[in-house]
């Protein structure tokens, strides 16, 4: 890893190295948080979390070959060097953000209420078809994921495609400065965080903070579609890409094909030039999300035919609108996160399906003071999409309970509640039947993918 050697480290993270008797000038080869991950080479970052205290594990990652440790406490075992400081989370970010000043590649930063994760997928498909091209794993989007996601940066990769979630204020310029994006892309900003932003304009500020360390040739691509986002007319004198299906973008869509659970397609419009792309992955969002990649690649200099190769390749990712399906249903697993904007969108796929549609549906968490109405609206909304089976599960989806139950268009409908998932599990059996398509949706601590184990016969 390019100047990153133990006295470099220490002097970024203003710490205190020590030696131990050991060469402190050649590159350390990888950076990990978990001592299971260490290599010949590596270093190790001793961090303090609420179930495990990483100092613990500083003589089996030495004994594995570690390099060095930083470290917040002098350590029993000092067979090898490490570097004592005040803070290991922050050590973490400052080694990071020296890295990322000592490569030469390309980084986007994506952002957005909704959509971050499906729509990184998308860029990183459209991209690796010209370039070698390094990606945020899962949602490492956060203050710990995103510097461990710049430090798998190596030298044969020339773009990286890096996730960037935040929950409240500052965060956001904390990642910015990390990750310095080249090309920032907001997909839109919905109703999530609002315990902490408390409205869409603090989400809008709050996610428009990633242009605080934007590079000084940055580019901005954002939904035009989106009335927050439209707001947006400068970013340092540029104006800002736009994508949508509406005419007015930069980037557009138009006789959008919707195929059900089998995605869709559309002539896309970039410039004066358009091309076809099948979009394999459901959901309107999933446009918008092609059209996201169409746009990042245009500004990387990739041909209509390469943007249109690289969207049809795209891969769903376990958790979020994964259709899996058994020998007698469909279910479609969307159980990482959700918040009202993503409920709706996933309703609206469900309501795609052509067999009797079942959607069973979770609390949202992190949704301030109006996270009763929220979910009642949710609820509402499955009832006017004419979903035939509603499942409600939770605590706060009692509300959407009462929401569907005051639905209109439920003539004929079923809709059940239950308090805790195994009281659902319990029976399931009595509600599903053969050839249903199956929406489960909830926000990632209610752990759903147990359902989906279950339903999927996994």
């Amino acid at each position: 890893m390019k100047s990153l050697t133990l006295k470099k480290i220490a002097e970024v993270c203003k710490g205190t190295l020590h030696c131990c008797g050991k060469g402190t000038d050649g590159e350390i080869s990888g950076v990990v948080l978990d001592s299971r991950q260490i290599k010949k080479g590596y270093l190790f970052i001793a961090t303090r979390g609420e179930r495990a205290d990483g100092h613990r594990f500083i003589s089996q990652v030495f004994s594995n070959g570690a390099a060095g440790v930083v470290c917040e406490e002098e350590p029993e075992d000092k067979s090898g060097p490490y570097i004592l400081v005040e803070d290991s989370f922050q050590a973490l970010k400052d080694i990071a953000g020296f890295y990322r000043q000592q490569l030469d590649v390309t980084v986007v930063g994506v952002t957005g209420s909704v959509g971050k994760t499906s729509t990184k997928e998308f860029i990183s498909s459209v991209l690796e078809t010209k370039y070698k091209v390094l990606k945020t794993e899962g949602n490492f989007n956060n203050e710990i994921g995103l510097p461990l996601t710049i430090l798998r940066i190596r030298r044969c990769h020339e773009v990286a495609v890096v996730e960037m979630g935040i929950s409240d204020f500052g965060e956001m310029h904390r990642l910015s400065e990390i990750a310095k994006p080249d090309i920032c892309v907001l997909t839109n900003i919905g109703q999530c965080h609002l315990e902490n932003l408390k409205s869409r304009e603090g989400i809008l500020k709050a996610k428009t903070e990633i242009f605080d360390f934007m590079g000084e040739k940055g580019r901005v691509c954002i939904n035009g579609d989106d009335d927050m986002l439209r707001t947006v007319k400068t970013v340092r004198g540029e104006k800002p890409l736009t994508f949508g299906l509406e005419q007015e973008n930069d980037v557009y869509a138009v006789n959008v094909e919707n195929k059900g659970l089998f995605g869709s397609s559309a002539d896309i419009h970039i410039d004066n030039k358009s091309f076809h792309g099948n979009i394999p992955l459901p959901g309107e969002h999933m446009v918008y999300n092609a059209l996201a990649a169409a746009c990042v690649g245009n500004l990387m200099v990739l041909t209509e035919e390469e943007i249109a190769r690289g969207i049809e390749a795209v891969k769903p990712v376990d958790g979020r609108s994964h259709i899996i399906r058994t020998k007698d249903k469909v279910v479609i697993d969307d159980c990482y996160n959700a918040n009202p904007v993503s409920m709706c969108a996933a309703l609206d796929l469900l309501s795609t399906a052509l067999t009797r549609k079942v959607a069973v549906l979770g609390d949202m968490f992190e949704l301030g003071k109006e996270e009763k109405d929220l979910h009642r609206r949710v609820g509402a909304y499955a009832a006017i999409r004419g979903i035939d089976v509603i499942v409600c599960i939770g605590e706060l989806s009692r509300n959407a309970y009462e929401g569907a139950l005051a639905g209109y268009g439920m003539e004929g409908k079923s809709v059940y509640y239950f308090h805790r998932k195994e009281e659902f599990l319990e029976r399931w059996r009595d509600i599903i039947e053969i050839d249903d398509t199956i929406l489960i949706k909830a926000s990632h601590g209610m752990a759903f993918d147990g359902i989906v184990k279950v339903l999927a016969g996994e």
